[in-house]
């Protein structure tokens, strides 16, 4: 990617950048331009800021202009891309088995990307490496419950009965999502753990104004709602068990916001799409939860949550996958020395990634080994990230 602006840097290999907020108002004031530019810019609008993601270089100077012009600063340096990667003796059937699960499509590099641009891109690595013991890292998706029927896994297993292994042996919980209540006003909306309606649009005044109507209801309530601008598309979206009375502390029967929601989506004359709305999440199995959860958080920049008694770590911005940690019985000590299958892989930009590593290593990781580019860490108990310079690599 060429030099585009202080504002930009690549992360994955996308011309990126954060542009911080004060509001969901003031941040759709300029998702508004941004959509007008062209269609196919990527654009996460959250309370304290929006994310863009550009489709041409050619659009950067202008969304840093209307930025600038807005007073919205752009900061570089909250910039990372989180994906997943699979070592696999089977890379076609761990391939198909992730496309049924997660309805993604072919990527670039021979893996799996989500054609929405929300959740992680899936990497498939060629291993022969034996590794027979059940992994320690495995998926949580949700998805509405006829789009669970229509990928057609066959029999589930596990306590929930949701439980699917690929051809590897690594497992996910594919989990079917269900109707916001009853009410014919949230008829939109599913949930998928987060509380989410996807709204078909039309034309970019259509996203600018329901963007604008989305980001009024919800600051007129203090509701953090995560709105994403795709393709002809607008998600809005609570975040995972952010709709529950207490995530915020506010007193608001969140219903009523998205049934507010509904209404303003469906004067504009946008059209409800039920069979989209989609979550994913990583779990990570650790003998010692605390240990390895405050490792994680460090390296990542996420945060708990408020609640007490929730394991989840999140991004701040909510624009990476929720972690979370379950107790691993510390007999299970050949599985604990089993390298996963599965590790994670992040993005960040260049000129950033050697305080990433810093920052990683002093969180007590061990580096394992390095490229061009490309630094391999182990968490205390052998989970592991790469971490990636700038531009994808395959």
């Amino acid at each position: 990617m060429t030099e585009i602006g202080t504002d930009w840097r690549a992360v994955d290999g996308v011309a990126t950048a954060w542009f911080d907020a004060p509001s969901l108002i003031a941040g759709a004031a300029l998702a508004g331009r941004i959509v007008e530019l062209s269609a196919e810019i990527v654009v996460d609008l959250r309370a304290t800021g929006l994310r863009v993601r550009l489709d041409s270089d050619e659009h950067a100077e202008a969304v840093s202009a209307a930025a600038q012009d807005l007073g919205l600063p752009a900061s570089p340096a909250v910039l990372q891309q989180l994906s997943v990667v699979f070592e696999s003796a089977n890379p076609s059937g761990v391939r198909w088995f992730w496309q049924r699960v997660l309805d993604y499509a072919p990527g670039e590099d021979g893996g799996l990307a989500d054609p929405l641009h929300r959740d992680p891109a899936i990497r498939i690595r060629q291993s022969t490496e034996p590794r027979p013991l059940r992994n320690r890292i495995h998926l949580d998706v949700v998805r509405p419950a006829a789009a669970v029927e229509q990928a057609s896994l066959g029999q589930a297993s596990g306590p929930f009965g949701v439980c699917h292994t690929d051809p590897d042996g690594n497992e996910v919980d594919l989990v079917p999502g269900a109707a916001l209540g009853e009410r014919i006003e949230t008829a939109d909306w599913r949930a998928v753990f987060s509380a989410m309606a996807c709204y078909r649009i039309t034309s970019p005044t259509q996203q600018r104004d329901l963007a604008a109507a989305a980001a009024a209801l919800a600051d007129d309530t203090g509701f953090p709602l995560l709105v994403d601008l795709r393709p002809g598309l607008v998600i809005i979206d609570s975040g995972k068990d952010q709709s529950e009375d207490d995530a915020h502390g506010l007193e608001l029967d969140f219903t009523d916001l998205a049934a507010n929601l509904q209404t303003a989506a469906r004067e504009l004359g946008a059209t409800a799409d039920p069979g989209l709305p989609r979550f994913a999440q990583l779990f990570l199995d650790a003998a010692d939860v605390a240990a390895v959860r405050a490792f994680w958080v460090a390296a990542l920049g996420y945060s708990h949550d408020r609640r007490a008694g929730v394991s989840d770590i999140h991004d701040p911005r909510r624009l990476n996958p929720v972690l979370l940690f379950q107790e691993l019985d510390a007999s299970e000590v050949e599985r604990r020395r089993q390298r996963n299958r599965i590790y994670f892989e992040l993005a960040v930009p260049s000129d950033l990634a050697q305080t990433r590593l810093a920052r990683t290593v002093a969180a007590g990781g061990r580096l394992v080994d390095e490229s061009e580019d490309r630094w391999r860490v182990a968490d205390p108990e052998g989970n592991e990230m790469v971490i990636v310079s700038g531009a994808r690599h395959a």
